[in-house]
């Protein structure tokens, strides 16, 4: 599957022809964590073209990790699912995180800052239980980014998915959260606090007190924030 082959027996090697191409581990990560449309698979590898994608994805098939199956909501709808195969995966995808939040630096983490993937991470990731029972609209706006990208909204309606928009989706606004990208994505890493952002005017938060006061529990956060970093 990789380009090129490593012609060697060693587990190691054999394994690394299929998961060592570029962009297949994010994708996994993406499989791992729920996404199953095309759609919502672009939305997590932002960067990666529609074409690669659909490489990557068929490679995948191929390897026998990923199954092509008709959505259950439309069977015209094709949704990629982990076979047993990837699913064994999880522990691999994780440890790579895990590595990576250990051992890597957030100075260089925090370089390759993305509006659209933090918030499609947020939207997973996003706790529920600590909101309120009636529909709650967040909106996250980003002052020093380009027109296109300086403005989101989270929308939470209970027994449904949580939704994220980049276009103003008309519900009345029940939180109105601003910062800079950098400082979202710290508070998101668990690099700093909800209140710490607060306390050092990094951070501000204006609507409904309940969201307010809950939003460090119910932003969810990284499933890497809690790794310790590293001393060198």
């Amino acid at each position: 599957m990789a380009e090129g082959s490593y012609r060697q027996f060693c587990p190691v090697a054999m394994g690394s022809e299929i998961l060592g191409s570029r962009w297949t581990i994010v994708l996994l990560r993406e499989l791992l964590t729920g996404s199953t449309r095309f759609n919502d698979l672009r939305r997590g590898v932002p960067r990666m073209s529609p074409a690669l994608l659909s490489k990557r994805l068929k490679d995948l098939e191929e390897a026998g990790i990923v199954k092509r199956v008709a959505s259950q909501a439309d069977p015209e709808i094709q949704e990629y699912h982990l076979t047993r195969s990837g699913e064994e995966l999880r522990p691999v995808v994780m440890a790579v995180g895990n590595w990576g939040a250990r051992w890597i630096r957030s100075e260089l983490s925090l370089e390759n800052l993305d509006p659209n993937l933090l918030m499609w991470d947020m939207r997973r990731c996003l706790q529920t239980d600590p909101m309120p029972r009636a529909r709650s609209t967040i909106q996250f706006s980003y002052p020093e980014q380009p027109e296109h990208s300086r403005r989101y909204w989270l929308i939470v309606d209970p027994g449904k998915d949580v939704d994220v928009c980049s276009v103003d989706p008309g519900h009345d606004v029940d939180l109105f959260v601003s910062a800079a990208l950098r400082t979202m994505t710290e508070i998101w890493m668990g690099l700093k606090s909800v209140q710490d952002a607060v306390n050092d005017d990094q951070l501000t938060l204006v609507g409904n007190r309940e969201l307010e006061q809950g939003m460090q529990k119910w932003l969810g956060l990284s499933p890497f924030a809690s790794i310790e970093r590293a001393v060198p």
